[in-house]
């Protein structure tokens, strides 16, 4: 099969397209053909070195396609990301992947294998963030930092199709879907957020942004508030008011679907196929591209700033 491989770390020129043997699956695993895979932040950064992958590795985490060998599973098409996948074990920029069965989960019959496959890591950190470790609830407010990105999207419609309220945050004037959105470089965050909560503060944060937004986030919360952190841009070292946050019965989190198990993985995209099978959940942009031009994608996502996810088609176009 054609797969996508580093046997280095570093820059998105570490990677090659090459032809490898096609993966058998073990008992407990199927072999699922891949139409549709999107490149995340993290499989750039796993490329560098930073999740310390054994080499050398076919990276990749989201996926769709078509099962080929599993069981009661063949023939159905599936979505989802893989535990582990780039790092312990092969990816899912490849032509053919495997995936545990209890990790399969079934795709979207309106979706795309182009959009389905771009849905992946970040609907299951803004749903796991928000619902499982926040547990937000109807008529609540929550604020979502980095409200433009990936997951700033996703966790943006979640809140609102569970009754939600949603103040945006991040730099620059543009709107990101959330009721209002707070431009950081031109606003007090917490003043700002405190203001449009008549005093109170919001019951959630989910803090994608995290460095110099952590503490700002984290006063932006009413009593018994729950703040979730699921990265930090620029400093990795935060400081907060110890006897407030304690004062104020305030919880803090950490979410990192990184260390998913399979599982947990399909149990979160069945959820999230209901919101698209309701409409209440609206899939990404996309912009697809042939695995020979998967470095030329790597390298759009490490600058960032598009508004359509990059997905490779290791078979060619749908």
């Amino acid at each position: 099969m054609r797969a996508l491989l580093f046997d280095r770390y570093g820059p998105p020129s570490a990677l090659s397209a090459r032809v490898v043997p096609r993966p058998e699956p073990a008992p407990g695993e199927a072999l699922v053909e891949v139409r549709a895979s999107a490149i995340n932040m993290s499989d750039v950064k796993n490329v560098a070195g930073l999740f310390g992958a054994t080499l050398p590795r076919i990276p990749g985490r989201d996926f769709a396609g078509v099962v080929v060998d599993g069981g009661g599973w063949k023939g159905r098409q599936v979505w989802g990301s893989g535990a582990g996948f780039g790092v312990r074990r092969d990816g899912s920029h490849a032509e053919y992947v495997v995936v545990t069965v209890d990790g399969l989960s079934e795709k979207p019959a309106g979706l795309s294998m182009a959009q389905a496959s771009a849905v992946g890591v970040a609907y299951l950190a803004a749903w796991s963030a928000l619902i499982e470790a926040a547990n937000l609830q109807a008529g609540e407010a929550v604020l979502i930092t980095g409200a433009r990105g990936a997951v700033g999207q996703a966790a943006t419609q979640i809140a609102r199709w569970k009754g939600a309220e949603v103040i945006g945050a991040g730099r620059g004037g543009r709107t990101s879907g959330a009721e209002v959105f707070v431009d950081v470089a031109a606003r007090d965050l917490a003043a700002e957020v405190r203001a449009l909560t008549a005093g109170e503060g919001v019951d959630v944060v989910l803090d994608c942004v995290g460095g110099a937004l952590f503490e700002p986030a984290l006063r932006s919360l009413r009593i018994d508030g729950r703040q979730v952190a699921i990265a930090s841009i620029g400093a990795r070292r935060v400081e907060f008011d110890l006897v407030d946050f304690y004062h104020e019965n305030l919880t803090l989190v950490g979410v990192d679907t990184m260390k998913f198990a399979g599982p947990r993985i399909a149990a979160i995209m069945d959820a999230l196929r209901a919101g698209f099978d309701g409409g209440h959940l609206r899939p990404p942009a996309v912009e697809t591209t042939p695995l020979e031009g998967a470095v030329g994608a790597y390298l759009a996502v490490e600058k960032g700033g598009g508004r359509a996810r990059r997905v490779l088609l290791p078979h060619g176009a749908e």
